[in-house]
C-alpha cells in the first residue's frame, strides 16, 4: 500500500504529526481500495480496515467516500506534477525536458498502477475532480511551453493546445500497458514517441536539415 505526504483535505481533522500520519494512511488505503475495486465496490469500512484505522476515525478527516475520492484525485495530481517537476529539473532546454518528462510520467504510472482507473472513473463519479486533474495539469504545462516559446526553444502556436496534445501522447503511451494489458513501453517505443514530440516542437529556425 502506498503512503503519501498528503495535504489537508477540505474537511477537518487533527493538525498534528500523528494526525497527518493517519491522513496519509487513509489516502494510501483509498488508492489501493478504489484502484482495485472501483468507487462503487470500495467502502469506507474497507478503506479503514486496509489502513488499520477505526472506522469512526475516518470521519475526523473526511465526511464521505466521495470526499476522500476527490482528495485522492487532487493529491495524485499534485504528487504526479511534483514527480515530473523533479525529473525535468536541470534539463538544458524544453525539448530535453519533454524527453525526461515522458519517461518520468511512465515511471510514475508504474509506481502508481491505479492512476488510470481512479482518474478515468472520476469522470463519472466526480466530474469536477476529473476536470481539475486535467485542467490544472494542462494549465501548468501550457505556462511552461509559453515560456519556452519566448526562449525560442519550441515552435510558436497555442501553448494550451500544445500541452493537450503532449498530455494525450503521454496518457495513451501509459494506457497501452495499464489498461490494454500490452507489454510495458520499452526504450524503442519511448524513443519513437519523443522523436515525434521533438519534430513537432522544434522551432523552424533551428531545424536545419531535419
Amino acid at each position: 500500500m502506498t503512503t503519501y505526504d498528503a495535504p489537508p483535505p477540505s474537511g477537518s481533522g487533527p493538525v498534528t504529526e500523528r494526525g497527518e500520519r493517519t491522513r496519509r494512511k487513509l489516502i494510501g488505503a483509498a488508492e489501493a481500495e478504489l484502484g482495485e475495486k472501483g468507487f462503487h465496490k470500495a467502502s469506507i469500512s474497507s478503506i479503514t480496515q486496509r489502513a488499520g484505522i477505526a472506522q469512526g476515525t475516518f470521519y475526523l478527516y473526511y465526511r464521505s467516500k466521495e470526499e476522500i475520492f476527490r482528495a485522492l484525485v487532487e493529491h495524485m495530481n499534485r504528487t504526479m506534477r511534483r514527480h515530473l517537476s523533479e525529473a525535468i529539473d536541470g534539463a538544458r532546454d524544453r525539448l530535453e525536458a519533454e524527453r525526461l518528462g515522458l519517461g518520468a510520467f511512465l515511471s510514475f504510472c508504474r509506481e502508481h498502477g491505479h492512476l488510470y482507473r481512479i482518474v478515468m472513473e472520476a469522470q463519472f463519479v466526480d466530474p469536477e475532480a476529473h476536470q481539475y486533474f486535467f485542467r490544472s495539469l494542462a494549465d501548468s504545462y501550457a505556462e511552461r511551453l509559453r515560456q519556452a516559446q519566448q526562449r525560442n526553444e519550441v515552435s510558436d502556436g497555442d501553448p494550451h493546445a500544445q500541452a493537450l496534445a503532449l498530455i494525450g501522447i503521454a496518457f495513451f503511451m501509459g494506457q497501452r500497458h495499464w489498461i490494454w494489458d500490452q507489454p510495458p513501453t520499452d526504450e524503442d517505443a519511448l524513443a519513437t514517441a519523443t522523436a515525434i514530440i521533438e519534430k513537432g516542437l522544434t522551432p523552424p529556425s533551428t531545424r536545419g536539415g531535419k
